[in-house]
């Protein structure tokens, strides 16, 4: 039972690791109404090595009103390399259609 504890607490902590510290300046870098397609920008995020966060729109209404779905953040500095690999796979992915 320990070790599930450790393994989970773990787990946690390196999801935590590729968050943005909240009380830095984030931008809103991508959102998407489809849950699914948000994990995958998120993961890409991550295997580039910038932090960002996923979050449900619905609970940020005041920050961006109007909006639905899912939305990724990133810090301020981050915010054009992250766009621009959001671009070059999103191309990436017509080019293959």
């Amino acid at each position: 039972m320990a070790e599930q504890f450790d393994a989970a607490t773990k787990e946690r902590r390196d999801s935590d690791s590729n968050r943005p510290n909240p009380d830095e300046k984030l931008v809103k870098v991508f959102d998407s109404e489809q849950e699914s397609e948000a994990m995958v920008v998120k993961g890409l995020l991550d295997s580039a090595g910038i932090q960002s966060d996923l979050a449900s729109a619905s609970l940020l209404q005041d920050a961006f009103p109007g909006m639905g779905g899912m939305i990724i953040t990133v810090r301020e500095e981050d915010a054009g390399r992250a766009r621009a690999l959001i671009a070059e796979s999103q191309a990436g992915a017509l080019a293959d259609r």
